[in-house]
């Protein structure tokens, strides 16, 4: 499962910027009932901490999300959110303004808020654009890459829509098709989401996770977003508090199959873990090239 790891560009800040190495995106939550406590902040003195934390530990782009998207969670006004992330992305200008920065959104309207009065560099959608049709649209005047996730519904019915003839096939085929419809809005910069945890089971995760590598036929970087999600911490019988080792294990056999970018939210421990990989796969191809 070595060197399946191929290199991608984005552009970014306006130049390109080459995916070389697996990226970690780490996670700055601005909501009270994100599903991991620890990785709320809702002060700017909380998100600042968190900010400082990531850069130092080397998070190479910071994810800001002001919605819950786990099932059950409350709804947000979209003036809300808009409140919610100003603070947030003020802060993490002022504290790094290096750090390549997301935004995790399902609207249009605040997309185009975060990238023209923020600088937002990448918007992450969680719905592939399904929850507001006028997304792929809005990215393409912004001219910014978007992670295009897979799901099913809607974050209350999604665990509701897991039915699959197969679920690696199914998934790559619908994610295949949204993507096409991204680039026919104009979009041409995308990285795609598998989706885990979205309309699927425990096992239908852990399905997709073995079948990881069919996803590079998308020809886009890939994104995987495991961080401390039910798949693990069900599958162990423990809490998402104690869900950092499963989430290493699940990230280095992503890394194994050749994801570009990991969303979590321990950078440290993820950037150790492609750290590891990436020696790994070096010492692999001198290996190769010494027989």
């Amino acid at each position: 499962m070595l060197n399946r790891f191929k290199t991608y560009q984005l552009n970014l800040r306006g130049r390109e910027v080459t995916i070389e190495r697996p990226w970690v995106m780490g996670i700055l939550n601005v909501t009270p009932d994100s599903f991991y406590a620890e990785s709320r902040r809702m002060t700017e003195q909380g998100l600042q901490e968190r900010v400082e934390q990531m850069v130092t530990e080397g998070a190479d782009m910071i994810d800001v999300g002001a919605y819950s998207t786990r099932p059950g969670a409350a709804v947000v006004e979209p003036e809300e959110e808009i409140l919610r992330l100003s603070l947030a992305l003020e802060v993490v200008k002022r504290v790094s303004p290096d750090v390549y920065v997301s935004v995790d959104t399902f609207r249009s309207r605040v997309a185009q808020l975060a990238v023209e009065e923020f600088g937002v560099d990448v918007i992450n959608d969680v719905s592939g654009g399904t929850l507001d049709p006028e997304m792929s649209r809005t990215v393409a005047r912004l001219h910014v890459p978007a992670v295009v996730m897979h799901m099913r519904g809607t974050p209350a019915t999604m665990q509701q829509l897991s039915q699959y003839d197969n679920v690696v096939g199914d998934v790559l085929s619908e994610l295949a098709q949204t993507i096409a419809l991204w680039r026919q809005a104009g979009v041409t910069q995308i990285i795609a989401d598998p989706g885990f945890g979205f309309s699927k089971t425990l096992d239908q995760n852990y399905e997709l996770l073995s079948g990881l590598e069919a996803f590079h036929s998308l020809e886009v970087p890939l994104l995987v977003g495991v961080s401390r999600k039910s798949m693990i911490y069900k599958a162990l019988g423990c809490t998402p508090q104690d869900a950092l080792n499963g989430t290493v294990v699940i990230n280095t056999l992503a890394l194994l199959q050749g994801a570009h970018i990991l969303r979590v939210h321990d950078v440290r421990a993820a950037v150790e873990a492609c750290t590891l990989i990436e020696t790994l796969n070096r010492n692999n191809k001198h290996s190769k090239l010494s027989l």
